[in-house]
């Protein structure tokens, strides 16, 4: 496979255009001095303006070998001379063109950087335009094709991500009332024991509909800029959490270091939740255990770690965990919630300058890794 950089064969196309062409012009000149000197006689050991000797001139074999001895050295002199001097322009071409080349490249990097920070963003990037100035040519016309291309997406995202939230929350105010007219209508004191039973299982059906609804609300929230920032210790996040949140038969541990970053404090929260939610609903009958982390690590970043007890999770599948609706395998499937916790992790994570990576336990059950930028940093952690 040719591995050869743009640059690189510019500057050896320019440079085999220059040998062509000092070769040709090398080549031209040659048989004009070549045709000069055989029309002239040179007699060597004669000085400027004075006549050869008589008894040369009536040796003719011996004028045309010293007239060849002067048309060979003359142009012997001239090749190894021009050779040098088409030698010496041939490297300062080759220089020139590897300068010029890398100038004329330029736009094409300030593209190439663009469209790798964009995608190092997910479509949180789609708003970074290239806006290339200068004159309308090749590369100016393919950077504004780039930025056309680029604000349609933006605009797609946008509207999409509006169209869940706006559905989402018109879909809130008929699942209250729902749920208010089933808790009505089966009241023990006035419903039989079967529409209670029925209206039960309605309460879990629309239970399941507002979560559904919630987290997609949560979601989308989740993917726009985070505009409202304060000092957050995600120490104190997850000793509240760990204290707060239901976990049945399953044991919290709370190991919470210091770990200061800046966000939104309520986002944050909810990524911890989901997180020990997650660890807990995805756990083993008996004796199922969770250990919820928070500190700093030695790049200077902090993060928030939960390990838990569970199935063996392979680790091919770890990245479909963090799409919409996505659960694994079968026993999966028939737990409770809407399949959108570690979506919401991943998109709050990333509103927030940081990232998230899952890896597989030994013995079963996952070790999920939230890293955000500290508070001293004030800087971004490349995802």
């Amino acid at each position: 496979m040719n591995r050869m950089t743009i640059r690189t064969r510019l500057t050896l196309v320019y440079g085999a255009l220059v040998l062509v062409a000092g070769l040709a012009l090398l080549g031209i000149t040659y048989l004009l001095v070549y045709a000069r000197l055989q029309d002239s006689v040179v007699f060597a050991g004669t000085r400027e303006g004075s006549a050869p000797p008589p008894d040369l001139l009536a040796e003719p074999k011996f004028v045309a070998q010293i007239q060849g001895d002067v048309k060979n050295s003359a142009l012997q002199a001239f090749l190894t001379q021009g050779g040098v001097a088409l030698g010496v322009v041939l490297v300062a071409a080759v220089a020139f063109s590897w300068l010029i080349a890398g100038r004329l490249l330029q736009p094409l990097h300030r593209v190439t950087e663009t469209a790798r920070r964009i995608a190092a963003a997910p479509d949180r990037g789609l708003h970074e335009r290239i806006a290339l100035a200068g004159p309308y040519d090749e590369v100016k016309e393919l950077a504004d094709t780039f930025d056309g291309m680029l604000a349609r997406l933006d605009k797609s995202f946008d509207g999409q991500r509006r169209f869940i939230a706006n559905a989402s929350h018109e879909l809130r105010t008929p699942l209250t009332l729902n749920r208010t007219l089933l808790e009505v209508a089966t009241d023990p004191a006035t419903a039989s024991p079967e529409l209670v039973q029925l209206g039960r299982t309605l309460l879990a059906v629309n239970d399941r509909h507002e979560r559904l609804i919630e987290g997609l609300l949560l979601l989308a929230r989740s993917e726009r800029p985070v505009t409202e920032r304060a000092y957050v210790d995600l120490a104190d996040v997850v000793g509240h959490v760990a204290g707060q949140l239901p976990t049945g038969s399953v044991k919290v541990e709370a190991v919470a270091h210091e770990a200061p970053t800046i966000g939104n404090a309520v986002l944050l929260e909810r990524v911890v939740h989901n997180l020990v939610e997650n660890g807990v609903r995805h756990n083993l009958p008996e004796h199922g255990w969770v250990r919820a982390e928070s500190g700093t690590r030695p790049d200077g970043t902090v993060f928030v770690r939960v390990t838990n007890s569970g199935p063996v999770v392979p680790r091919y599948e770890i990245p479909n965990l963090f799409e919409p609706f996505r659960r694994l395998g079968a026993e999966r499937a028939k737990a409770p919630g809407a399949g959108l916790g570690l979506s919401i992790v991943r998109a709050v994570a990333l509103a927030h300058g940081g990232g998230v990576q899952a890896d597989p336990r030994d013995g079963g059950g996952l070790i999920v890794t939230v890293i955000l930028p500290t508070a001293a940093l004030g800087s971004e952690y490349p995802t």
